[in-house]
């Protein structure tokens, strides 16, 4: 009888025990949306993925392609996806109601900043600069040059950021076209192409320094990296709330010296409304397997958590700042 209670009380112990360990740990089954398949965009979502699982085992993130930040802020909103990659500019468009959105959009929340080194660059071809004596962008429109120019293709943030940033230095797409020149707006691959064959002087588009479609080019034609004023920057970066950067002289070797422009930056982002315990998992587990996210490319090699927890355009999810300010990131 003895023995009998004994096991009982075991049993009745392990139970209690079981129930104040409290439940197992949690899984996630998420939707991503990111960009094209193939980028880089879906390589980080496969780094999201990648912590998600290593800090709930059993979990899931799908990546979801779609036209890229804008259309993600849309997406998001509608609840057609969990957590979305999204460019500080195209966040900023959206909290404005600015184009192409028709009125502003404020339900997304940061989660956490990705990377802040894809630079607008200026490129132009080497002979058309010296011809014409291009040492800064404002030169274009001091001396109203009728010069072809790139931009990306319409509905990329990247095509809004060049065309005001050619504004700010006076040289808007409406005034090139006025002196002789021409906008032309396409893909990022087309723009080589168009660069080499010489059908276009110049290309101005968000890449990351020394990247490989610079390379190619270069070994095509000679080419100049062009800077922009101060007073060009900070406009810029002030209208899109996006950072000032500087690249270096030795990024490339036919640069003329360190190349002043703005930057854009990609960031992770999560409804206001999601679920508080979803977005402080999440959270943590970039935080704690921010290896995951950083071995996805050569280029995410800088990302740390400090800079995860950095993010300006817009304020954090409450529950992804309180994870920070645990690990006294904020």
């Amino acid at each position: 009888m003895n023995a009998r209670k004994t096991i009982f009380a075991g049993l009745v112990l392990g139970l209690t025990a079981a129930v104040w360990a409290g439940p197992a740990r949690a899984e996630y089954n998420l939707v991503l949306c990111g960009a094209s398949p193939g980028g880089l965009w879906s390589l980080l979502g496969a780094g999201v993925d990648g912590a998600v699982k290593a800090a709930f085992p059993g979990s899931t993130v799908t990546y979801q392609t779609s036209g890229g930040g804008f259309a993600n802020v849309a997406l998001l909103d509608q609840k057609k996806c969990d957590l979305a990659i999204i460019h500080d500019a195209e966040a900023k468009a959206a909290l404005n109601g600015s184009s192409p959105f028709k009125s502003p959009v404020n339900s997304m929340k940061t989660v956490a900043v990705l990377y802040t080194w894809a630079p607008m660059q200026l490129i132009v071809n080497r002979d058309y600069a010296k011809k014409h004596g291009i040492t800064t962008m404002e030169d274009i429109a001091a001396k109203k040059l009728p010069i072809n120019i790139l931009l990306n293709k319409r509905g990329n943030v990247s095509s809004n950021v060049g065309a005001s940033m050619l504004t700010a230095a006076g040289a808007s797409p409406e005034n090139i076209e006025s002196w002789g020149g021409s906008v032309t707006y396409a893909a990022s691959k087309e723009m080589g192409e168009l660069m080499r064959d010489r059908r276009a002087d110049a290309m101005l588009n968000s890449l990351f320094v020394n990247h490989r479609s610079i390379r190619q080019l270069a070994s095509a034609i000679d080419l100049a990296l062009v800077p922009v004023t101060d007073a060009t920057a900070s406009t810029v970066a002030g209208e899109w709330a996006i950072g000032k950067s500087t690249i270096p002289a030795s990024a490339y070797d036919w640069a003329a010296g360190d190349t002043l422009t703005v930057t854009l930056s990609a960031q992770l982002f999560a409804r206001e409304d999601a679920d508080p315990k979803m977005v402080s998992d999440i959270t943590a587990a970039l935080l704690d397997h921010v290896d995951q996210l950083q071995g996805v490319h050569k280029a995410m090699k800088p990302l740390d958590t400090k800079l995860m927890a950095s993010a300006e355009a817009v304020p954090y999810h409450s529950s992804a700042e309180a994870v920070y300010k645990a690990k006294g990131l904020q």
